[in-house]
């Protein structure tokens, strides 16, 4: 006789033999294991916004013909500080002081109101753009920046600079003159859309002269990913290659 015969299993469904072990609290499991996958996948959002990636809705045309009322694009927090900011790139930043004027809240039900806040809250939708703008980089702290030379065109430390890449189509650089050297803490930013953006050269009797301090920097828009037709990434143009001085801002 063999060991094995005497080891042998009973069939399933044997006669005297023990029914399967039933699962106990399935529906209750599911519920945990749904709520914890949405809890975690909340704090992973919610830890994205605050170091690494935040979505930001474009309100007005002033970045046209770059940027149109509607587009949404994400900004990296990590610029400036661990990469550097470069001029020609386009930023978002808090509202230096009086840049912005009064807009009425949008009309939501007491729960639509709820949960908007929590989605924008944790990084889902994107953030609430009246209190932020986004503009392009013309000028970097310590630059000379001028309008305009005897062709019309923008100044950075005596270099033109040629800006067709990005104005929107037949736009001037600038139709206001202004002559400023950036300090030490700010950047000299300008609209794409120049007849249509209250940028720097609008602000200037107002706090920081016009221009935008470092620590209002939220960061550098990198893509435009909604709508799906207006996708694009959002590189820094060689428009300022020839700049002496600094080459970016960290």
């Amino acid at each position: 006789m063999s060991a094995g015969n005497d080891a042998r299993e009973q069939p399933a469904g044997r006669p005297g033999s023990a029914p399967p072990a039933r699962p106990r609290g399935g529906v209750l499991a599911a519920v945990r294991e749904t709520v914890l996958v949405v809890a975690v996948a909340l704090v992973i959002s919610l830890v994205v916004k605050t170091f690494l990636l935040q979505a930001f809705y474009i309100p007005s045309q002033s970045m046209e013909r770059t940027l149109d009322i509607g587009d949404r694009v994400v900004v990296s927090k990590l610029t400036p500080g661990p990469f550097e900011l470069h001029r020609g790139d386009v930023v978002v930043f808090a509202d230096p002081g009086g840049w912005l004027a009064d807009t009425p809240e949008p009309e939501r039900s007491p729960l639509g109101a709820v949960v908007a806040d929590v989605l924008t809250f944790v990084g889902l939708l994107p953030e609430d753009s009246d209190e932020h703008l986004i503009k392009r980089v013309v000028g970097l702290p310590g630059d000379h920046v001028v309008c305009c030379d005897a062709r019309g065109r923008v100044t950075v430390n005596d270099v033109p600079v040629d800006e067709t890449a990005y104005l929107y189509p037949d736009a001037d650089p600038s139709l206001d003159p202004f002559d400023v050297t950036v300090p030490e803490d700010g950047l000299w930013v300008m609209g794409d859309n120049r007849a249509e953006s209250a940028d720097s050269r609008y602000n200037r009797d107002k706090e920081h002269d016009g221009f935008v301090p470092l620590e209002d920097v939220v960061g550098r828009a990198y893509a435009v990913v909604w709508p799906l037709s207006h996708a694009d990434w959002l590189g820094t143009p060689g428009a300022f290659d020839g700049v002496p001085g600094r080459s970016g801002v960290g």
